[in-house]
């Protein structure tokens, strides 16, 4: 049985690729979602793609030729010697989102360790270190005032991730900052 790989594609080239691999007989899937889209004189509602800037396609790795020729087709994710196998639980979990018809969206991937910035509500500003991502949909978020460690429980959606700052869970609380306005005496 062939496995499902992900494919790199241009931006805004998702859909090209996709009636490209269908038109060569390959199993395909390109998740979207729902967005409104505001223009100067209306709201449109239009679908985008779920993840920017890839398709899946299931076909064998070593007859990839004619993948490798798609218009808009950048490469196959690979890590390694060779493209790596999307993993069937996870796709058939999102083709099952898709399928709902429940409203769903793009979400930022948080892990533990990560560094995140509160971008809503009292603690807006601060910034932490995700502790646990819990099914809840909540985090503990570790922030350190005046030189003491507080964890504190937040919806995901008022933080957002730092870009590639990520520290190990165990490792001793770094010193996280609130801005300040500056005060002159």
């Amino acid at each position: 049985m062939e496995n499902w790989y992900a494919l790199r594609v241009r931006s805004n080239r998702e859909a090209v690729v996709q009636s490209g691999l269908r038109s060569r007989g390959f199993d395909e899937f390109l998740p979207v979602y729902r967005a409104r889209s505001r223009w100067s004189d209306r709201v449109k509602v239009i679908q985008r793609p779920l993840f920017p800037g890839y398709v899946f396609a299931r076909f064998d790795p070593s007859n990839r030729l004619p993948v490798l020729m798609l218009p808009g087709f950048v490469h196959i994710v690979a890590f390694g010697n060779g493209p790596e196998p999307v993993d069937q639980a996870e796709l058939h979990a999102i083709r099952r989102f898709v399928d709902s018809g429940l409203p769903i969206t793009p979400w930022p991937y948080l892990r533990e360790g990560e560094m995140v910035m509160v971008q809503h509500g009292a603690l807006a500003g601060l910034e932490g270190i995700v502790l646990r991502a819990t099914d809840s949909l909540r985090l503990v978020v570790s922030l350190n005032l005046l030189q003491r460690s507080v964890a504190v429980e937040l919806d995901r959606e008022s933080v957002k991730p730092l870009a590639a700052r990520a520290v190990a869970v165990g490792m001793a609380v770094q010193t996280l900052k609130r801005e300040a306005p500056n005060r002159r005496s």
